[in-house]
């Protein structure tokens, strides 16, 4: 085990940024209050806030112990070069160079899957039951864990094998056509992952003829939308949560509305939340989110690429040669406050997009329906509607439920 610079840099990087995930959650507890506040008395009414609070003490005290179990693990794996000792051990037995990389990453993939599941097990079963959140079975669960083990295993290994491939045969060139692979595979995620992917785990179907359609594709055309795919999915099998989305581009757009969503809010507070989706496709947002994270991929790429062959990077990591896999290890870690910082960017413009895709909808006079809306999906939920500003600034990709209200109300003014 060599502890050099990139040895103490990993660690001291690793350090700090566990301090500062709990220093914001202890500011975010530090605004917890067992008497609920007036700008939410007309949100929550007395019984909810006390079960919103329970729900977020619940929360925070299993993050903690889960968050603290995951960086003590963590750090015993880096102070004492296990990364580099199992890349030793995989080497006597595979000398194969697509195989050794694949090997390494799959096994250490499946073995943090193992390491988590108790931690979801107890997180669904306890914490969401106890709620009332859940609605999932054991079976279906583990049906769950077994099916995305799966395909990340079959996805990762393709992206993996393309890129070791890559790296082979470009040398120093090989960040700028990992990158046009990664972009390709994401465009192509975005086009069919509702097609393809969505179905392994939930069921989907075309919204039946109705009130709802035809006013949400009386909206739609009003918007100057053309809108075919309507679909709902079964997302009350696993949880009470509402929840809609757009996905896809062109012909393959589509709206996909939870059932629970259906059930919880009115006609004209569906077709208020849809009419805030379709904001960020006229609002160009989708199309500027996908260009963000290519540009970020490409930065991170190239930046990766100098330190893939770095000896010295792979001796921190208990390594005794440079390879693939252990550069990317490394790289991984002494990127996150690049990354940490590229993720408050894309959070700025995240919360931006989110206000512009309100007063798209509230354009069209939907202004006070989409408060409602927001109102019931967040008391539902149980959301912390009085987070820390630092914890938002830090985290969040939407601004809080009051935020959007007082920015919707202004609109109207």
């Amino acid at each position: 085990m060599n502890y050099n610079i990139y040895f103490y840099i990993i660690i001291t990087v690793y350090v700090l940024a566990f301090m500062k995930g709990q220093f914001l959650a202890y500011l975010n507890r530090s605004r917890m209050n067992p008497l609920i506040s007036s700008e939410l008395k007309g949100i929550y009414n007395a019984e909810q806030y006390r079960r919103q609070q329970s729900y977020q003490k619940a929360n925070s005290k299993f993050g903690m112990i889960s968050g603290g179990f995951s960086f003590v693990v963590v750090l015993l794996v880096l102070c004492f070069g296990l990364l580099g000792w199992f890349d030793e051990i995989l080497r006597k037995h595979i000398t194969n160079f697509l195989l050794l990389p694949l090997s390494f990453f799959g096994i250490l993939f499946i073995i943090n899957e193992i390491v988590d599941l108790p931690f979801d097990w107890y997180g669904v079963f306890h914490i969401e039951e106890r709620f009332g959140f859940n609605r999932s079975t054991h079976r279906l669960f583990i049906v769950d864990f077994l099916k995305g083990i799966m395909l990340n295993v079959i996805i990762g290994g393709v992206i993996f094998t393309a890129l070791i491939y890559i790296y082979r045969s470009f040398g120093q060139y090989f960040w700028l056509f990992a990158w046009f692979n990664v972009a390709g595979f994401m465009l192509v995620m975005a086009f069919f992952y509702s097609e393809f992917i969505v179905p392994l785990f939930n069921k989907q179907k075309s919204l039946e003829e109705g009130e709802l359609r035809t006013s949400i594709e009386t909206f739609a055309t009003k918007a100057g939308f053309g809108l075919q795919n309507i679909y709902v999915i079964d997302g009350s099998k696993r949880s009470t949560k509402a929840n809609a989305y757009f996905t896809g581009f062109g012909k393959k757009k589509r709206v996909v509305l939870y059932d629970t969503l259906i059930s919880e809010l009115t006609t004209d507070e569906i077709v208020a939340v849809l009419a805030h989706e379709i904001g960020h496709y006229k609002k160009k947002h989708v199309l500027l989110s996908l260009a963000i994270s290519i540009l970020t991929i490409g930065l991170t790429l190239f930046i990766m690429s100098l330190f893939l062959n770095s000896l010295p990077l792979a001796e921190a990591l208990g390594g005794k040669e440079a390879s693939f896999h252990l550069g990317i290890v490394g790289f991984s870690l002494l990127f996150s406050p690049i990354s940490e910082i590229m993720g408050l960017a894309t959070n700025y413009i995240s919360r931006r997009n989110e206000y512009q895709a309100d007063t798209f909808a509230a354009g069209f006079g939907l202004g006070d329906v989409l408060i409602s809306a927001l109102k019931k999906i967040s008391v539902k939920a149980l959301s912390n509607l009085n987070p820390h500003p630092l914890v938002v600034f830090w985290y969040y990709s939407h601004p809080t439920l009051l935020q959007r209200i007082e920015r919707l109300k202004n609109k109207d003014q």
